[in-house]
Parts: structure tokens; C-alpha cells; sequence
């Protein structure tokens, strides 16, 4: 090869090396569908694993189960049984241990109590009490998990969950215990200053909630919609600002970001974004030594606070310097984070920290019919068959179809979509409509639902190129959702059509939605215009990374994170 012009001898041994690489990989990839595991988990087990990986999954199936997060444990268990693996084998116990503490963590748990554990994991392996708590024991010795005693229980960790929250705890403990440096004197002739300059009048909580930003290192504001924390960002913004302390917004999602960036006026960025964190693989659970830039500010305020597991609260309470005021801003009410941990709530009912809840509505909000449903569906309290939502007149933000037939539900979805909000309020669907559903499953799932809306508001004609993947059409004009992060994915942002100078970046992440604008057979290629204005190009073979986005999940819906 390195007689071809061109091609030094340096260039032909990295070539080659390259070929073999791609070769093992593909071996592994074929040996892994026997496992129900796909090519994009492959790749990182040749990672983790290296040549040999076939030969140490075939001595040891339940390796996967570490390497391979989210993979399928009954099927590997069903395998490495049929090949000789005993049922009382310490690997395979172990393995099953671990897949139950990741079973509990998917439900947002940190932790277990070893005596449901040892019952569950009993009923999974049928194996004896006395074969889990030695392996339990021996797990604990090798740092794999942590058994924690709190009062008569036992509660057990995996090692990187237990790890994230002593780290969030001694951290914040520190933070809390420095002496209050940024202190501003007069500070309640401050605020009231700001009143005036602003052209309100604060609430007594309002006004309580700035104050103790001032009087405290670490200090949290919570409350539903409609009372009045976005104000309290504005007016802590504009008195520090004035003394010449540097402030910094963030939130965990995207959408959450900007939208603090639009009521403040200032900029916010996503908590990854303003950490710089790199690549994060979504599988993977447990990072707790990501690579992460310090943040130089004097007061740090973090919006939507309930959304942040304890793996990004663990990046971000190591990336704050001494020193710095910590604002949490948010309300429990909310969904709680993807990831595992509700570290919100932790943080309120530790009541550590000082605290102040938001409960009144203001009055522009409470004619918001969606606001004023909010805060009564907290307090238990049916909106079915209310009329008057307030004493003012309130706006038409809310409406709620009482249906129990799921044919009719799916009717009401559909009509809705495809011409009465349009006719309502000049809504157009693509542009202004979002439908969400709580499951990916049955009649009223993300997958029956997109099948369905595709078909009536974008179907198949003659003119419209599609591709068919696996079981879904891609048509030109669908709506669709990165469901993964590509930090390599390519990508081009331009103004507008007459903008010839393109902006060029990479990075596509999950939760991001957009159009399908064009379907190229020729180069073979997807091109997806995103809502933020950028245009990226996916291979066919790379489509697995889209799902339509007519409906998707709530949870999907709060995760557009970077």
C-alpha cells in the first residue's frame, strides 16, 4: 500500500491498523446480536473489553451487564445458562445485583434497602438469601456497591451513586461554611431601590427571598408558576450587578435555558454548556470524574433545579469555587430529572439550607387558566367542570375534553391537530402544537400516535421522498427528535436563504427537534433542519438516531439538555 502514491509508509501502517480495529468490531458486533445488543453498543465493548472481548464474554456473559449499559439482563442470563454458567454462580449473583440497583435507578432511586433487594433479586435468579448476602458482602469489600446502615436498615448504592452524593454533600456542606464574602451592606435599601426602579411592589416572601441571598452562601427559592421567582432573578441581577458582582444563569435543558434568557434579559446556558463538558455518553450512568471548567462568577443562580440528577449536581458543585453564592431556583412539583435523584426535594426537606416557597399568584398570572389548574391540581383540587378560574377575566390558554374511549381520545388528538386549533387560534401544527403522552406504548403511545399524525398531516404522496428504516417511514417534511448525543454529528447554521456565509459547528444532542427538508437517495442522506436554525446531514445508516416527534413522551419533552 505505501507504493500508492500518495500514501506514506506511516499513513499505510495507521490504515491498516485501522482496518483490523473496524474488523474486530464487526466480529463483535455479529457475536452481540445473539445477546440482543447492537452495533452501537459494540464499539464500546471493544473499548472496555479489547481483542479478546468474544472469549472473555463467552467465559463470562454477565460482563455485559457492566460494559453495556441498558442491555437486555434476562436474555444475557437465559444465554449464559444454556452455555454452562451454574445458577449459583458468584458472577452471575453479582451481575444480578448490580441489574437490580439499576432496575431502581431508571425509577429515579439512588439506593435500595438491602432487604427488597435481596427479595427481588431472589425472585429474578431463584437463588438462596444466603448465596445473595455473601455476594453482597463481597461486592461491598471490592467497592462495587456501598451498604449504608441508617437506623435498622441496610441501604445499598452502586458505588458511583453513593459516590456522587457524599461528594454533593461534603461539597455543599464547604461551600455553605465559607465566610460570606460577597455580603453587600444595606442590602434591604437595596431591594427596595430596585422596587422603584423597576415599578413594582415585592411580596413579603418576594422580598424574603432576595434577603437571604444576601445573608447566605447556598440559599433556594421554590414555587409553581405564577409566583413571582423569574421577578426575583431580575431584581438580584440588577443589585449585584450594580456592586460589580459577576453573576451567571443556568439551567439543565436547553429549552429551560432559554426561556430564562427571555424573561431576564441576560444570558443563561445549559449547566453542560457553562461546565464544558465533553463528550457524556447517555448509556452510561455513574460518571462522577467528568473533565468540567470551573465557573468564575460571584453568584451562580441555577434555574429549574427540580430537573438536575446527581450526576450533573455532582459536576456542578465541583466546579464552583469558594466562596460563591448558590442560588437554586425551582419548584418539586415539577417532573422530577431524568436521571436518578431528586436532589430539589432532598435539598428543601434537609432544610439545611435557607429556604423560601413562593405561594402566592400574581395577578397577571393567576388569568392563566394553565397556571391557576397547576397550583389546584397540587392542592388536590379537580378542574373538571370548574368555570370561574379567577375573579379577573382569564384568558382561553386551557381546555380539558373529558374522554375515557381510547378511539375517541385518539379521534380528539388528530382533529385537534389537523384543523380545529388551526381554525381556533391560527395554530399550525408544525409550528405551534405539541403533542405529549406519557408512554411510547398502546393505542395512546409516542409510537401510535406518530403513526397515525404522520399519515394525516404528513402522507404519502408521489412527491414527498421517504426512507424506510427498521420499522419507521422517514418522509420529507416529518417532524423528528435527536434521541441521543452526537457530539461528532456535522452541521450548518445560515440567517436566512440570502445568507451565503454559513455558520459551521458539530454537535447534535438529545431532545433537539426539527423538520426532515430533504431525502437524497443519491447520497444516500437525510437533510434535518433543527429549530435553532441549523441544518445537519444524517446517513442512512445513522437514522437510528431520529424518532418522529408529532407526539413524544413528557419525559423526552423536559430533556432537551445542551
Amino acid at each position: 500500500m505505501a507504493e500508492i502514491k500518495g500514501i506514506t509508509k506511516q499513513r499505510a501502517i495507521e490504515i491498516g491498523e485501522e482496518f483490523n480495529e473496524k474488523w474486530e468490531v464487526w466480529q463483535i458486533v455479529s457475536f452481540l446480536e445473539g445477546f440482543g445488543i447492537g452495533a452501537n453498543n459494540a464499539k464500546k465493548v471493544y473499548d472496555a473489553l479489547g481483542k479478546d472481548a468474544i472469549a472473555k464474554i463467552e467465559e463470562n456473559p454477565y460482563i455485559l451487564v457492566d460494559v453495556a449499559y441498558g442491555v437486555d439482563f434476562h436474555k444475557i442470563d437465559k444465554i449464559a445458562l444454556q452455555i454452562g454458567i451454574s445458577q449459583n454462580s458468584d458472577d452471575r449473583i453479582k451481575s444480578g445485583i448490580k441489574y437490580a440497583l439499576l432496575v431502581s435507578s431508571y425509577n429515579g432511586n439512588t439506593c435500595v434497602c438491602q432487604e427488597n433487594l435481596i427479595q427481588y433479586v431472589q425472585q429474578v435468579l431463584e437463588v438462596s438469601t444466603q448465596a445473595i448476602e455473601n455476594n453482597l458482602i463481597a461486592l461491598n469489600m471490592a467497592e462495587e456497591i456501598i451498604i449504608e446502615k441508617r437506623g435498622k436498615e441496610d441501604w445499598v448504592y452502586l458505588y458511583p451513586f453513593f459516590k456522587a452524593e457524599k461528594n454533593i454533600c461534603d461539597r455543599l456542606e464547604l461551600l455553605e461554611s465559607c465566610e460570606n464574602v460577597k455580603y453587600i451592606k444595606n442590602f434591604e435599601k437595596e431591594i427596595k431601590a430596585q422596587e422603584k426602579k423597576i415599578g413594582i411592589e415585592l411580596s413579603q416572601k418576594q422580598f424574603e427571598a432576595i434577603a437571604q441571598v444576601n445573608d447566605n452562601n447556598i440559599s433556594i427559592i421554590t414555587g409553581g408558576p405564577g409566583t413571582g421567582k423569574t421577578t426575583i432573578i431580575k431584581c438580584l441581577i440588577e443589585i449585584f450587578k450594580s456592586h460589580k458582582k459577576k453573576i451567571v444563569l443556568c439551567a439543565p435543558t436547553g429549552r429551560a435555558a432559554k426561556r430564562m434568557s427571555e424573561t431576564t434579559g441576560e444570558e443563561a446556558k445549559t449547566i453542560h454548556r457553562l461546565l464544558e463538558i465533553g463528550k457524556i455518553e447517555d448509556d452510561k450512568l455513574g460518571n462522577i470524574d467528568n473533565d468540567i471548567s470551573p465557573i468564575d462568577t460571584d453568584i451562580l443562580v441555577i434555574d429549574e433545579m427540580s430537573m438536575v440528577d446527581i450526576f450533573l449536581m455532582n459536576d456542578l458543585v465541583r466546579a464552583v469555587y469558594l466562596g460563591t453564592k448558590l442560588v437554586f431556583v425551582g419548584d418539586v412539583n415539577q417532573l422530577p430529572s431524568v436521571g436518578p435523584g431528586s436532589i430539589l426535594k432532598d435539598l428543601i426537606e434537609s432544610e439545611t439550607f435557607a429556604t423560601v416557597t413562593l405561594n402566592k399568584i400574581f395577578r397577571q398570572a393567576a388569568k392563566s387558566k394553565i397556571i391557576v389548574n397547576s397550583h389546584d391540581v397540587n392542592k388536590g383540587i379537580s378542574f373538571v367542570g370548574k368555570k370561574d378560574y379567577s375573579q379577573e377575566e382569564t384568558q382561553d390558554d386551557f381546555f380539558y375534553i373529558n374522554e375515557s374511549i381510547q378511539d375517541k381520545m385518539l379521534e380528539q388528538v388528530i382533529s385537534l391537530s389537523n384543523g380545529r386549533l388551526k381554525h381556533y387560534g391560527d395554530y399550525n401544527f408544525f409550528e405551534n402544537i405539541q403533542i405529549l403522552t406519557p408512554t411510547k406504548k398502546g393505542k395512546l403511545g409516542t409510537k401510535e400516535l406518530n403513526r397515525n399524525l404522520q399519515n394525516v398531516l404528513n402522507p404519502k404522496t408521489d412527491q414527498r421522498q421517504s426512507k424506510t428504516y427498521g420499522d419507521i417511514e422517514f418522509r420529507q417534511g416529518d417532524r423528528v427528535m435527536q434521541i441521543k448525543n452526537n457530539y461528532d454529528m456535522y452541521w450548518e447554521k445560515r440567517k436566512d436563504k440570502t445568507d451565503f456565509e454559513s455558520r459551521l459547528g458539530s454537535g447534535v444532542f438529545n431532545g433537539e427537534l426539527g423538520i426532515i427538508s430533504n431525502i437524497n437517495h443519491t447520497d444516500k442522506n437525510i437533510e434535518v433542519e433543527f429549530d435553532d436554525g441549523k441544518t445537519a446531514w444524517y446517513a442512512f445508516s445513522e437514522l437510528d438516531q431520529l424518532e418522529h416527534a408529532y407526539s413524544i413522551t413528557i419525559h423526552k419533552a423536559q430533556r432537551k439538555r445542551v
